[in-house]
């Protein structure tokens, strides 16, 4: 199945894009997006394990069940004052 991915921020750079679609196996779940990335783009592997996860614009743990044409946005911690 495919799902559509989106980077923000320091992934988007890293990966030198902010979106892309990527084929999961049937059933996956969103945790396993981000070993895959880490496949395609070795320079975001460093980020990932900090990263959060939302499957069609709401937050979701690792476990949550993905289906075709989901969007997956990982999302990068961010700091500031």
């Amino acid at each position: 199945m495919r799902i559509h991915v989106k980077l923000f921020a320091v992934l988007r750079d890293a990966a030198g894009t902010g979106a892309l679609d990527l084929d999961v196996p049937a059933g996956a779940r969103a945790g396993a997006v981000r070993p895959l990335l880490a496949a395609a783009f070795p320079a975001l592997e460093r980020y990932l394990p900090r990263t959060a996860l939302a499957v069609n614009r709401s937050y979701a743990t690792t476990e949550t069940e993905l289906r075709d044409g989901d969007e997956v946005a990982l999302i990068p911690p961010v700091s500031g004052g």
